[in-house]
């Protein structure tokens, strides 16, 4: 039986992959932030089997304590502190967690497997996010990276950290440049689920309008449950890589309020929306669609959800929560 430890593990990621790699056979092993974390009682509902360790990225030994107790053949980094907008109001957080986190768990993997540094394979969550000021459309894995916020600077980092790392030590060390990757697990202040959760109140009778900031940022969108099958395929290739995860194909908020609104019956959206500047980032990454012929190739990895597959599934999601909530 292969042994997994996920940091994240309480984010939408890291929930889908424990159930890819439960159903896999896998003894899996999570690491929580904090004794009383709030977000345990969702994975020990929805995963119960995952074994659960106390530790934080910023914490190299509580690292260390994590992998002597679960001994893992693979390590998955799926921990940050993953809201863009966040990351301008708290950069030197951000700058800890999601930049110096990535050090601080590949020291700790390369101190744990001394003598042998291929014995653990270690997965990174790179991002899209660090391509920003895109030089070259669509983006792959020789594009060159231009971060538009603290946190695409902050992965840049943890991104060459574990090229670095590969090279220094001979870890089997990979980075998965994922692009937007929704579902319903995704948290209510990423702006995919923001709308959806948003489209179902107006179903059932909001009024209020909801405020948006750039509607004609473009993304590539694809769904979480499909994503996490690739950072799995990244670790069982014989040498590791960075791979780009993406749909191909991209779309604007304009086309994400259309699909949501349109989903339960509401064509004429506009009147819903009021751009708020607020909402509009301080260096706006405009437009973002991935090249993922490298993952198709070598890992014979393809998203299997469409866009409209997915934003419906979300609205569907929302839809029955909040009928739940009202009874």
């Amino acid at each position: 039986m292969k042994r997994a430890l996920i940091t994240g593990i309480t984010g939408q990621d890291g929930l889908y992959l424990s159930e890819l790699l439960l159903g896999k056979g896998y003894e899996v092993h999570g690491i929580i932030r904090g004794q009383n974390n709030p977000k345990r009682a969702l994975v020990e509902s929805i995963v119960p089997e995952v074994h659960l360790h106390t530790g934080d990225l910023t914490d190299l030994s509580s690292l260390l304590r994590a992998l002597n107790a679960s001994a893992p053949d693979e390590v998955y980094n799926l921990g940050a502190v993953s809201f863009v907008a966040y990351s301008w109001q708290n950069a030197h957080v951000t700058t800890e967690v999601t930049g110096n986190g990535v050090l601080n768990l590949l020291e700790a993997v390369r101190l744990h497997s001394a003598g042998d540094p291929g014995r653990v394979r270690f997965y990174q969550a790179s991002s899209s996010e660090m391509f920003g000021k895109v030089q070259a459309v669509p983006q792959n894995e020789q594009t060159l990276l231009w971060p538009r916020s603290p946190y695409g600077v902050a992965k840049v980092f943890g991104h060459y950290m574990t090229i670095n790392y590969r090279e220094s030590y001979g870890m089997h060390a990979s980075s998965g440049i994922l692009f937007n990757h929704e579902s319903p697990r995704r948290g209510p202040e990423f702006v995919t689920r923001k709308v959806t959760m948003a489209v179902a109140e107006f179903a059932r009778g909001r009024t209020a309008p909801l405020p948006m900031g750039n509607l004609d940022a473009q993304r590539d969108w694809g769904y979480a449950g499909d994503y996490v099958e690739g950072m799995w395929r990244m670790l069982q290739q014989p040498t590791a890589g960075d791979y780009v995860l993406a749909t191909g194909r991209t779309h604007s908020i304009r086309d994400l309020l259309d699909v949501a609104f349109r989903h339960v019956g509401i064509e004429d959206w506009e009147r819903h929306i009021v751009e708020d500047p607020r909402f509009m980032r301080p260096a706006e990454v405009d437009l973002l669609i991935g090249d993922a012929s490298r993952a198709r190739d070598v890992l014979g990895w393809a998203p299997t959800v469409t866009f409209e597959e997915l934003i419906a599934m979300m609205v569907v999601s929302d839809l029955a929560a909040l009928d739940a909530r009202r009874g």
